[in-house]
């Protein structure tokens, strides 16, 4: 792991749903999924497991929304992570601070792979659908300590659970 001035803060996200047992691992179509607001995101996004499991081992994908000005600050994961553009405009950067200036934007139709480990943010421009493939057990590291959510909690009390 490469250290950096400030604190590393890792929030492992192992999205275990708060909901019925049957929706940690499912196989739908848009009008079926279950839609949660997940708290190892900054607030304002929605979640819901497309497939997969993203608490276990294994490829699991995620429709994520992501409102018009939507910020994800500087992380990084364990594994990689695809990103499929469904609707609006992702603005996706690369580097160890958010700077809209050093992102490219990615369009409905387009899509990125950040490797493992790799240093990335974004910004949703306009409403933001994305697709997210990725290895489980989902984990995200914030790159500072300040641009992990807290949602109201100290920070080695969060476990990325996503609430029901």
């Amino acid at each position: 792991m490469r250290r950096l001035g400030g604190p590393v803060l890792a929030l492992t996200g192992l999205l275990w749903l708060l909901s019925a047992p049957s929706a940690m691992a499912q196989q739908a179509d848009a009008g079926a999924l279950h839609w949660q607001v997940p708290d190892l995101l900054p607030p304002g996004a929605r979640l819901a497991v497309v497939r997969g499991d993203p608490t276990a081992p294994g490829e699991t994908t995620l429709e994520l929304v992501m409102p018009d000005g939507y910020e994800l600050p500087p992380h990084y994961h364990p594994s990689f992570e695809h990103v499929e553009v469904q609707e609006g405009t992702l603005l996706a950067g690369m580097g160890d601070r958010l700077d809209p200036t050093r992102t490219r934007p990615l369009a409905a139709g387009d899509s990125a792979t950040a490797p493992a480990g790799m240093h990335h943010f974004s910004i949703a421009r306009g409403r933001t659908v994305l697709l997210v493939t990725f290895m489980g057990p989902y984990t995200i590291t914030y790159l500072h300590a300040e641009d992990a959510p807290r949602h109201g909690r100290s920070p080695s009390a969060i476990e990325g659970r996503v609430p029901a």
